[in-house]
């Protein structure tokens, strides 16, 4: 005996799909309150009701009031897919990241990027990379002139130095161009939103980590690479800002020691100055660095089979990866790039495709990463 499971289904839903069967399917028609009932209940034109639901002006503040009191009294809500599709025109959106060579972080938010406009493509969304040469000013100016000639709908954008990103953003704001910060969150800036992780928030949790290892030591070193004497990334200040607040109210006692190396310094001269910097200081078993080259140290100290000492370090950098496994880096805070990649794109859809409103701020989860975890982080889908 065979049995058939009976599902019920709605009178409207049978003669949807036979209208959609036959191609004469019309995705507005799935909005049981129509306009014009709106505009019969609150006592005003059609045109009136059109205007308050697209927020434009001519409307008096008490037919505003009636149209908006009616919207209330039957739950309207508008078919924002079907709107948008009825339009049929094409969107740009120009993503600008740093040039990268092979860095998980940055491929992850390129698929989430990728992965975005497939799943927009009915609504002609196109999502376009822009690279600039990350520490490198004119590269960034030049790439943002390009951006701006393209004429693009919205723009995600990594910044880079504050007041260089501001020339930019000044520049957007005046042409009417949403964008949505991603990685490093300047909120003077006046984004649409912000995608990344909370960096003071994660320079604690780095503080907590390290001192999980290293709370018997009396001493521990902050290395930085700088750039004429300064870290070039405003996100690695807050963090160590973060770091610095949690080692004051829980280890006041241990002595915080720093190291500068270089930015665009030679290997050979970053082994020489790490080499004498251990030989000087041999009380430092634990160092961190804030930004994503904590295998500058790693790979010095599996050259000088230095086993008593690690660094901790951020972002899944292959060479970091490696030094993890090999147990010279201890441990490596990540972040959901696929999502932010994903998610940026996704927030231009909304806002300017869908008119909806957006989250402002969006804070990533942050993953600590081991060399028991680390073959196993990849994020390839939401």
């Amino acid at each position: 005996m065979v049995f058939q499971q009976i599902i019920p289904v709605h009178v409207d839903t049978i003669q949807l799909l036979c209208l959609f069967l036959h191609g004469n399917f019309d995705p507005t028609m799935t909005d049981k309150i129509r306009i014009k009932d709106i505009a019969q209940r609150a006592g005003v034109s059609v045109g009136t009701v059109d205007r308050v639901l697209h927020e434009r002006p001519n409307v008096s503040s008490k037919a505003r009031a009636r149209v908006e009191a009616a919207l209330k009294e039957v739950n309207y809500q508008p078919n924002m897919y079907a709107s948008a599709l009825a339009y049929n025109r094409s969107y740009t959106f120009i993503v600008l990241i740093p040039r990268h060579e092979q860095v998980a972080y940055w491929e992850e938010i390129e698929e989430g990027v990728k992965m975005a406009q497939e799943a927009r493509r009915d609504f002609h969304v196109k999502a376009e990379i822009m690279y600039y040469e990350q520490f490198d000013e004119q590269s960034f100016l030049d790439t943002t002139r390009d951006c701006l000639e393209a004429q693009p709908d919205g723009v995600v954008i990594v910044p880079s130095d504050l007041e260089v990103t501001r020339r930019f953003t000044d520049q957007m704001h005046e042409r009417g161009i949403p964008f949505v910060m991603l990685d490093s969150y300047m909120p003077d800036l006046k984004p649409l939103a912000f995608f990344g992780q909370d960096s003071f928030s994660s320079g604690y949790f780095a503080a907590r980590m390290l001192m999980l290892i290293a709370g018997q030591e009396t001493a521990i070193a902050i290395v930085k690479l700088t750039s004429n004497g300064r870290v070039v990334s405003k996100q690695q200040d807050n963090r160590e800002v973060g770091f610095r607040h949690y080692m004051h109210d829980h280890f006041p006692s241990v002595a915080i020691i720093e190291l500068e190396l270089p930015l665009n310094g030679t290997r050979q001269l970053h082994n020489s100055m790490l080499e004498e910097f251990f030989v000087a200081r041999p009380d430092i078993h634990h160092c961190i660095t804030l930004g994503s080259k904590a295998h500058v140290v790693g790979e010095f100290l599996l050259r000088t089979n230095r086993r008593d000492v690690q660094i901790m370090g951020y972002d899944m950098v292959g060479k970091n990866a490696e030094c993890l496994r090999q147990g010279s880096v201890s441990f490596l805070i990540a972040q959901h790039a696929y999502q932010q990649g994903y998610s940026c794109v996704d927030t231009l859809f909304r806002a300017i495709v869908l008119k909806k409103k957006v989250q402002p701020v969006n804070y990533m989860p942050i993953e600590l990463l081991t060399r028991e975890n680390v073959d196993f982080y990849r994020r390839t889908q939401l």
